[in-house]
């Protein structure tokens, strides 16, 4: 490859990934505006089948295959299934009781901890950097408390909660990732729960909705669709160590859509804690692309 075009393929893979922090930013936005006049089930009901639909539209053209739905590892899917049908509904509510930007700095744990909790259930290694790394982050989430832990609210613990739901969920997507190649169901299965889950409860909180409400479920399966295939592009562009650093861009997208969208205007904490967290992720990543990991990571011959 040229040099000219490494530095396509690195723009085009920047790019991508800016678009994906994008518009996975515009699909919380829409949860936030949903959580403020409806329970979860009106959003998730419709949405969650949306994307299980996709999932079965696009799968045999994707893999060049009859539609195939089997998992080689149901266990792990069933743990991802209910880990990420319960992390929704937590983020859900988080989104309502918090502000915009302050979830940011919750969803930026996952990498942390799943890499953490990987040591555990996968046996990877996790050195004293990435200890030291998932310390800083959780320093950066007592940011949010200046007044200490009186100023703690059930926001943050439901939003905690769903991180840590949203933990257990990557690492059992890691787990099925090593062992199954038909990643697409990873998508299908826990959105046709959640869709059917939402749907079972719907007729116990169901209000009513204008056709614009409609769409914008609509639009929101939509987003969060298209921002999965078009985090799926980045990756095929770029390493994940490049990729993971650039998401978080999300928090740009988040404290604008906060403020134009919602009137919030975050105070320094939210800054400060925000940027631990992420320093902590970049930390993350630096560990991980040492030479020492990367000989690791590659079976001898």
């Amino acid at each position: 490859m040229t040099a000219a075009s490494l530095r396509k393929t690195v723009f085009f893979g920047v790019v991508l990934t800016a678009i994906y922090t994008f518009l996975i930013s515009g699909a919380d936005a829409i949860t936030k505006q949903f959580a403020a006049s409806y329970a979860a089930p009106q959003l998730f009901a419709l949405s969650g089948l949306l994307v299980a639909g996709f999932c079965l539209l696009i799968q045999p053209v994707h893999s060049h295959q009859l539609l195939n739905v089997k998992t080689k590892c149901p266990r792990a899917m069933a743990v991802r299934t209910v880990a990420t049908v319960a992390g929704t509904f937590a983020f859900y509510y988080a989104f309502r009781l918090l502000p915009f930007a302050d979830v940011f700095i919750f969803i930026a744990l996952i990498p942390m901890m799943a890499a953490f909790l990987s040591a555990v259930f996968l046996n990877e290694r996790v050195g004293i950097q990435s200890c030291s790394a998932l310390a800083l982050g959780l320093i950066g989430l007592t940011c949010l408390f200046p007044s200490g832990t009186q100023s703690m609210s059930w926001g943050h613990l439901i939003a905690f909660a769903a991180a840590a739901l949203g933990t257990i969920s990557v690492v059992s997507s890691r787990y099925i990732g090593q062992r199954d190649r038909n990643l697409l169901m990873q998508v299908f299965y826990p959105y046709l729960a959640l869709g059917m889950v939402a749907l079972i409860a719907l007729p116990f909180v169901y209000q009513a909705m204008p056709i614009t409400d409609v769409l914008l479920a609509v639009c929101y399966a939509l987003l969060l669709f298209v921002a999965r295939w078009v985090l799926a592009g980045a990756l095929r562009l770029l390493p994940a160590y490049v990729v993971t650093p650039l998401m978080n861009l999300q928090f740009l997208w988040m404290v604008g859509i906060g403020v134009l969208v919602f009137g919030e205007r975050p105070g320094p904490e939210v800054y400060a804690g925000a940027f631990l967290v992420i320093l902590a992720g970049a930390w993350l990543v630096w560990d991980q692309t040492q030479p020492r990991r990367l000989q690791r990571a590659v079976p001898a011959e």
